[in-house]
């Protein structure tokens, strides 16, 4: 790994139009899409910008699947353009997963080779 990369895990990328992410953070709820996903987190927009360090409760559709996974995490970064209107790409790490079987879904997942692996 490069100083340039600190991904630790290959990230995998979804239609973000038809994949549906749900975020929890401080109480309110968020629904938008997902861009990429990889065992270690998911970059994905929302309408409302969550602010980085935020914890947050994820629900992520399995596009193709018709399942969903549930996880814990931190958002890692928000692009917050106040120039560019419309909704904030951001990223979660995951910090842990609800059950050992949702890890294990998104695992089985990401290894299917139904998702084109991202930039």
């Amino acid at each position: 790994m490069n100083r340039f990369n600190r991904r630790r895990f290959e990230r995998f990328s979804v239609l973000p139009m038809y994949t549906r992410i749900s975020v929890c953070a401080g109480g309110r709820e968020y629904s938008g899409h997902v861009y990429d996903v990889s065992e270690g987190g998911v970059r994905f927009e929302l309408d409302e910008p969550v602010a980085p360090g935020t914890p947050v409760s994820l629900e992520i559709g399995l596009p193709g699947s018709g399942g969903a996974i549930r996880a814990r995490g931190n958002v890692v970064w928000a692009s917050v353009d106040p120039d560019e209107p419309g909704p904030t790409r951001m990223a979660a790490a995951f910090t842990a997963f609800e059950q050992a079987a949702d890890r294990e879904s998104l695992l089985r997942h990401l290894s299917s080779g139904r998702l084109a692996r991202a930039a």
